[in-house]
């Protein structure tokens, strides 16, 4: 799979994706990852991405023509199963919306900043719209990175034990069950006994009330 994210500060990116799983997905082959300095898309001699919005109000808006620029010479090179934005106002990330992407071969993501973009990039080449949750960020480059991660996990390969995703919180609509490690006990607080009887049925059994109990007090919604 590859990823391109288009970004006005790409530098902010390079941390996210430079340990843990995401770069041994990367040294794996596993994963692309290409981030792309708007700037670099800019035809003025300024580099300037961004213009004060027609009709007043504050606040700068990144031009059409950077973007647009950036987003037809990668699709020169390859096809693209969706261009997403990530913005405050798009779909809330779910677990569903980050399974379907890792399905993808190639996707673009591009990071708001300022204001927002000019709408007629939305009107014409966004395909998806996806929000982190209901509160602002001075870019879209945060929520690009857990955008990024959340498909990246999913891949096969990416993780160590890859069953281990698909009993991860929200994959069935619910929360996942509690867990233990060792020690068995520790200072009087002890591991439930049912999860040392070896009867692995048993144990899924109780995994599974456990997981809807936990569902019915904290997200109730999901039910």
């Amino acid at each position: 799979m590859r990823i391109d994210i288009i970004s006005v500060v790409p530098e902010l990116l390079t941390g996210p994706f430079n340990s843990s799983i995401i770069k041994k997905a990367i040294d794996k082959k596993i994963i692309e990852i290409h981030i792309h300095n708007l700037r670099d898309y800019s035809t003025n001699n300024y580099r300037s991405i961004d213009d004060y919005q027609y009709g007043g109000g504050a606040g700068m808006v990144m031009l059409i023509e950077p973007i647009d620029n950036c987003i037809a010479e990668l699709k020169k090179e390859r096809d693209y199963d969706h261009i997403i934005y990530m913005t405050p106002d798009g779909d809330t990330l779910n677990q569903g919306i980050s399974n379907k992407l890792s399905c993808m071969k190639n996707i673009i993501i591009l990071c708001g900043h300022y204001k927002g973009i000019d709408q007629r990039i939305r009107d014409n080449i966004i395909t998806i719209e996806i929000s982190i949750g209901d509160f602002v960020l001075t870019g879209g480059e945060l929520p690009a990175a857990i955008l990024t991660d959340s498909i990246v996990r999913l891949l096969p390969g990416a993780l160590g034990d890859e069953t281990s995703a698909l009993t991860d919180s929200f994959q069935d609509n619910l929360l996942s069950h509690p867990v233990y490690t060792r020690p068995r006990e520790y200072k009087s607080w002890v591991v439930p006994e049912i999860l040392f009887s070896g009867d692995q049925k048993k144990i899924e059994k109780w995994r599974m009330e456990k997981s809807l109990e936990l569902t019915k007090k904290k997200r109730p919604d999901l039910l």
